[in-house]
């Protein structure tokens, strides 16, 4: 298996819409809300705008499996206020819009992700990663705890937001070199997608 990851360009755009329908299909199959309007998620029209903010600022990339594009994730400064102090958000770059296809999930392409996550924070002289997480997916917060995530704390209840789970990451908990992510056997194999419950809306 070849991982590579490069920075993403403006006609990605569609591509990362897709894979956030394909997950928020996903997620609403398994009984969760995460990403829904219904629970103050943002909008794919919204979230489209955001994401398009990111590509031209150079924040976001995309993981490739052997050529295909198979992940993504957004790195940069920005956060909600409400969430982090300013002090955190000052020795800090926070992580957005995580997303794995789902034909590459459990094969170790989110920790790469987060793992170069760290290394743009460290290019650019902060010591943390942090990110929110949906407040009500417990399994997406043992997520990130198995990828070495510690939960900072439970933003309070008069905050409007519906990802108040905030975790962080020292950046001297990774490698120095996010190639020293230990990669899967050769063996890879994509998982069918058809085996998922999905129906992905028209975008673009």
């Amino acid at each position: 298996m070849t991982v590579q990851i490069r920075p993403a360009a403006p006609d990605d755009l569609n591509l990362i819409c897709r894979l956030r329908l394909q997950r928020a299909s996903w997620l609403a199959a398994r009984g969760s809300d995460q990403w829904s309007t219904e629970a103050a998620g943002l909008s794919i029209d919204y979230f489209a705008r955001v994401v398009e903010r990111a590509l031209t600022a150079g924040e976001t990339w995309i993981a490739e499996v052997n050529g295909d594009p198979a992940g993504t994730i957004t790195v940069n400064d920005r956060a909600d206020k409400q969430l982090w102090t300013d002090s955190e958000l000052a020795d800090s770059l926070i992580v957005h819009y995580l997303i794995v296809d789902l034909r590459y999930a459990g094969h170790g392409l989110g920790s790469r992700l987060l793992a170069h996550a760290a290394t743009v924070t460290r290019v650019r002289g902060r010591h943390w990663v942090r990110l929110d997480a949906w407040t009500t997916n417990s399994e997406l917060h043992a997520y990130y705890r198995r990828a070495g995530f510690r939960l900072a704390r439970i933003a309070g209840p008069d905050r409007r937001s519906p990802s108040c789970a905030l975790f962080e990451r020292h950046i001297d908990s990774w490698p120095t070199d996010d190639t020293l992510v230990p990669a899967r056997p050769a063996s890879f194999r994509m998982r069918p997608l058809a085996r998922y419950p999905i129906v992905l809306p028209a975008f673009g």
